[in-house]
């Protein structure tokens, strides 16, 4: 691997955490998947496999469904 490669690599791996410490500052989870098996990081640093109340609600669009809706904006 060259220095630019690596430089990228930290930049993103920075960039990653960033984001992960901010999700958690404004009560949002992180979510990881090890093993096709989802993980919850929340807020409070509890590391869990059960679904956080405020991911329930969430409804999920398919792919054809996104993209009618962005074809009507």
């Amino acid at each position: 691997m060259n220095n630019l490669e690596i430089l990228i690599l930290k930049i993103g791996n920075k960039a990653v955490k960033d984001a992960q410490k901010e999700s958690l500052k404004k009560g949002i989870a992180n979510v990881y998947s090890k093993n096709k098996q989802l993980f919850f990081q929340l807020p409070n640093g509890e590391i869990t496999q059960e679904i956080p109340k405020e991911y329930l609600n969430i409804q999920l669009i398919d792919e054809g469904e996104k993209n009618a809706e962005l074809q009507k904006t």
